[in-house]
């Protein structure tokens, strides 16, 4: 019967109807409408465009923050002078001479325990020390054995630094136990090798900070901590941000970093610098249609290396989804996938791209992306309806 197609699509075309009809925003499970979300950009946008105040997600943030060093403790100006200079960590190459004398000139590795093993000589401590600290050691050694009548004079360089086991946690990116320092087999430079001193900042601070995945926005960087042999030093960071040297120590094996939290989003850390992640790998979705295999989706093409600080309006941008004809591209909307680091919880957040153009405000409900967000864009209504209509077209015509 001729009628039946037209039933099936007339059908079909209501079920369509009926589920774009139910599908509603997304839910978040953080309270985003009070700005209580761990950005505060995350909050729904719910008033018009004459009833908003302009940029107040700042002050929302600065409700929240805790002060500067609430975990206690004194700043860096003292108790960073006794963590400042090279110090030398297990497995560290040292070039050991005494002058007019042989007999313990040689190469010598810092042993498992911490000290250094000299021929006829108690092992000398040396994990944590500088070499000046260890030279001085050496020659009271040699005249309390009686090797020497005066005090002999004694060189002792490091030739090679070794990497360093260190475990970092709190307000980053990606808290583990991690190994930072040392030259890669593949990548020695002979002549530095060869030469009779070393020096590294792979076994800096920063360099571990980086390797835990950057510090978050919610970080306190004026009192990160650095626990080392029972003792906890306090150091100020805040001039990384603000184009000061910064304090920037050498780690050794065994140091333990942690970096408090805020409990706060702070703009002002959504930017690169030698401790912030290197960059946000977001996973992008613009598929008019669902994939039936990976190679139709390009998956290797939709994962994007974007700049650290790259809000979400920005990212919309990159995965295509704006411009286009006026009358049938104006109503799209992209979803952002994010997570909250602090308590663990997923966010989802739904945004209208017009509103993103068009709002002065914009800036206070632009989220910034963190690591591992992922996003997808939806087509507008219009395109929705060409769809539906594709869809029945095509069941009218089945035989």
């Amino acid at each position: 019967m001729p009628s039946t197609p037209i039933l099936s699509g007339t059908i079909a075309a209501l079920m369509l109807t009926t589920a774009c009809a139910n599908l509603d925003t997304p839910d978040n499970l953080e309270p985003v409408a009070q700005g209580d979300g761990y950005q505060a950009q995350y909050r729904q946008v719910d008033i018009t465009r004459g009833q908003a105040e302009l940029l107040h997600s700042a002050r929302i943030n600065e409700q929240k923050c805790r002060p500067f060093g609430a975990s206690g403790g004194k700043g860096s100006s003292t108790v960073a002078a006794a963590l400042r200079g090279e110090r030398l960590s297990r497995n560290d190459l040292l070039d050991v001479r005494i002058a007019e004398d042989d007999t313990f000139n040689g190469n010598y590795v810092v042993s498992r325990d911490g000290t250094l093993k000299l021929p006829f000589l108690s092992p000398i401590r040396a994990q944590g020390r500088s070499t000046d600290e260890i030279e001085a050691d050496i020659a009271d050694a040699l005249l309390a054995n009686d090797f020497y009548q005066d005090k002999p004079r004694i060189s002792v360089r490091a030739t090679d630094f070794a990497s360093v086991s260190v475990g970092v946690s709190g307000a980053v990116f990606e808290p583990h136990a991690i190994e930072i320092g040392g030259v890669r087999g593949d990548n020695l430079d002979r002549l530095r090798q060869g030469a009779s001193g070393a020096s590294t900042e792979g076994r800096n601070l920063s360099a571990a900070l980086r390797a835990a995945g950057g510090v978050r926005p919610d970080a306190d960087i004026s009192s990160v901590e650095v626990r080392r042999a029972g003792k906890t030093y306090r150091l100020d960071m805040r001039g990384v941000f603000e184009g000061r040297n910064s304090v920037d120590i050498m780690l050794l094996t065994g140091d333990e970093v942690s970096v408090p939290s805020r409990q706060c989003f702070q703009d002002d850390l959504m930017r690169p610098s030698p401790i912030s992640p290197p960059g946000v790998s977001l996973y992008l979705s613009n598929l008019t249609q669902p994939a039936q295999n990976n190679a139709g989706a390009a998956v290797g093409q939709t994962v994007r290396q974007v700049p650290y600080g790259t809000r979400y309006m920005q990212a919309v941008i990159d995965a295509n989804c704006v411009g286009g004809p006026r009358a049938s591209s104006g109503d799209r909307s992209a979803v952002l996938f994010s997570r909250n680091p602090i308590t663990g919880v997923s966010v989802v957040i739904e945004r209208d791209i017009e509103n993103l153009l068009r709002r002065a405000d914009r800036d206070d409900f632009d989220p910034y992306l963190l690591p591992g967000d992922a996003m997808a864009c939806y087509d507008s209504t219009i395109t929705n309806i060409t769809e539906i209509a594709r869809v029945i077209t095509a069941v009218t015509i089945l035989p």
